[in-house]
């Protein structure tokens, strides 16, 4: 049995012993109502981790949807802290941190899924270079496509200006006005960036200690911008990993509204205020105020809508074995009338997909390896719905259709299904 141990502030499950090595990873995730993404994610995490020095913590934000007693009973290796309220992203992963022990430590959204070899692929790199002072990697949202906050430059008058007003999305592959996404570096190759994402981002331990982590008055956006400064001035290098993959779904945090831009020029005021820059700052306000403006005009006007005819409804589930088996049989019950086939490998999926078919591809973990549906899901997920299926937490993540916002779907349950 776990002991618990209290203070003001959180709980804390069993601690695991301590470890030596010196190349210890610490990976620290933040979660807040969103226990299925975490099993799920917890279970990549644990198969990219076998065989390493590697501790899991997870900062628990006062969830109340059962996300504690579901860790401890499902991953009791892991170490849970359970706050008492909700504290944010940047104080969370910074209590996440410092109660952690590895040289290095990984910040990872809940929401993500990544592959067999994303965890050493990160440690080799500070392994193998002193002046890598952090890192992150490659993202796709649950649809497949690549997420341009992978790599990111500094957000100047200009940079901020472009993204704010939309003309970055015009122009995505300029070295100028796509300059916030570092649109016209490629996006597959490993190279030195000036901002990370936190959904991703690994930081040497000593570095943390430095700058004390993540800035706490950043309350949504900007944390990840703040310390990828922090570590430029200390004089080591961010580094985009584009030779590795990971799926970051996208959250209702992430929608485009009017909140999202409120936050966003927040967060950019608090950094020019923290880094003041003279003249170029009073220009980097002015312009984030002008982008802030557009953006607001733009998200009044109406949004086309596209409508599909679907001719046809199929469900094929990718793998074998007793837990695709079980699978099959539970889905009638959340799939009413949907054909179901099953399939060992996606390499042929291109023979089911005809004009109107809307077709979902459900992933079966146990036969499938993470870094196999990671890549499935770039290929075949603009064409299809692809579904993963985790067997500890018995429920299914996707993406809804509405902007690849992330969704659950509990198999489980008097009716058999339900979402979140």
């Amino acid at each position: 049995m776990a002991q618990w141990h209290r203070s003001k502030l959180w709980q804390k499950s069993s601690i695991l012993a301590n470890f030596k090595t010196p190349d210890l990873l610490s990976i620290v995730i933040v979660s807040y109502n969103v226990k299925y993404f975490l099993a799920q994610c917890l279970d990549a995490v644990q198969k990219s981790a076998k065989g390493m020095g590697a501790e899991i913590i997870v900062v628990d934000n006062n969830s109340s949807d059962g996300s504690v007693a579901f860790l401890q009973n499902k991953f009791p290796q892991v170490q849970t802290i359970a706050l008492q309220e909700n504290l944010g992203f940047a104080r969370a992963n910074n209590i996440g941190w410092k109660q952690s022990k590895g040289n290095y430590v990984l910040f990872l959204n809940p929401d993500t899924i990544i592959g067999e070899d994303c965890l050493r692929n990160i440690n080799h790199r500070f392994e193998e270079d002193e002046q890598t002072g952090a890192m992150g990697v490659r993202m796709i949202d649950g649809s497949g496509r690549f997420l341009p906050e992978s790599k990111r430059g500094f957000p100047g008058p200009a940079a901020s200006f472009y993204k704010l007003s939309g003309l970055i999305h015009l122009f995505p592959r300029s070295a100028s006005i796509a300059q916030y996404y570092l649109g016209h570096l490629p996006e597959k190759a490993v190279q030195p960036v000036e901002v990370l994402a936190g959904a991703c981002m690994a930081v040497r331990r000593s570095l943390l200690e430095k700058t004390g982590g993540f800035d706490e008055r950043f309350f949504m956006y900007g944390e990840d911008i703040d310390l990828s400064y922090q570590i430029r001035q200390l004089g080591y290098q961010n580094y985009y990993l584009g030779n590795t993959s990971i799926i970051h779904f996208k959250g209702e945090s992430t929608r485009k509204n009017f909140g999202y831009t409120r936050q966003f020029y927040k967060a950019m005021k608090l950094f020019v205020d923290k880094h003041p820059q003279g003249l170029p700052g009073v220009l980097f306000k002015l312009a984030i105020g002008a982008g802030a403006f557009l953006s607001g005009i733009k998200q009044l006007l109406p949004s086309p809508r596209k409508r599909f005819a679907r001719e046809q409804e199929t469900t094929i589930v990718c793998g074998k074995g007793a837990d695709c088996v079980g699978l099959e049989k539970k889905l009638p019950a959340v799939l009413p009338g949907a054909g179901i086939l099953t399939v060992n490998d996606t390499r042929n999926l291109g023979s089911f997909i005809k004009p109107g078919s809307h077709i979902r591809l459900v992933f079966c973990p146990q036969e499938l390896s993470y870094a196999d549906q990671i890549s499935a899901t770039e290929t075949w997920g603009s064409a299809l719905q692809c579904w993963f299926y985790c067997v500890e937490s018995e429920a299914i993540i996707t993406s809804s259709t509405k902007g690849a916002m992330g969704m659950t779907i509990e198999l489980g349950g008097e009716n058999g299904t339900g979402k979140g």
